[in-house]
């Protein structure tokens, strides 16, 4: 079975936890476009979505889903989207789409938050994939110089522009042992918008695509 595969069967796993008549929470990615495409199977049972970006937002609505502005909805049940990578503790590196600080924040709003993934994605110590940090243009030195005290090897995305206009920053060789203080203190940086760890929200449920079939993690 290929890793798409893998993806694949993740994200129409995700279809069994959405409630009818509901609005669905869809995030960013690769897996997260198999669960968008799944999504639309029953479209007609759901009232509609809240998206993490405007990639999302333009494959929702090309397939006909409706899409709801975040500020309109007080509340939802379920926020699905995936994960760059995983721990066993549900935390997660997300922003490998750019697309973090509305993903952090869909997922805020959200009950549940289901992480869709396959089995490439589960790491035991995150910090593997490249941290991205999402920085106001102007304070994009300055970041850089402080995430480099901070033990890190920042570069700039370079051509990539986020959907609030700003950049990223990648941060590489970071070993992530203490996620929630790490996300508590980039976030105290000057100029940080946001950055990719998500521990203080992680996910409530984990759908893992293996070779075997999808595995349900609590």
């Amino acid at each position: 079975m290929t890793q798409d595969e893998m993806k694949r069967n993740a994200a129409r796993s995700a279809l069994a936890f959405i409630p009818e008549n509901s609005i669905v929470g869809v995030g960013t990615g690769s897996t997260v476009n198999h669960f968008i495409d799944a999504l639309a199977e029953i479209k007609h049972k759901i009232t509609g979505a809240v998206s993490s970006s405007e990639q999302s937002t333009a494959r929702l609505t090309a397939l006909g889903i409706p899409v709801f502005d975040l500020n309109d909805v007080a509340s939802f049940n379920v926020y699905i989207d995936g994960a760059d990578e995983i721990n066993p503790q549900r935390h997660m590196i997300k922003g490998g789409g750019a697309a973090l600080t509305r993903e952090k924040i869909v997922a805020a709003v959200a009950d549940t938050f289901i992480c869709i993934v396959d089995s490439s994605k589960q790491v035991d110590v995150m910090g593997r994939f490249p941290l991205p940090v999402e920085v106001i243009p102007m304070a994009s030195a300055y970041v850089s110089r402080e995430l480099s005290k901070l033990g890190g090897k920042p570069v700039l995305r370079q051509g990539v522009i986020t959907d609030n206009g700003n950049q990223i920053i990648d941060v590489h060789g970071l070993a992530i042992t203490d996620p929630l203080q790490l996300e508590q203190q980039l976030n105290n940086i000057v100029g940080v918008v946001t950055n990719g760890i998500f521990a203080q929200r992680n996910a409530d449920i984990v759908l893992v695509g293996t070779a075997n079939g999808t595995q349900t993690l609590k």
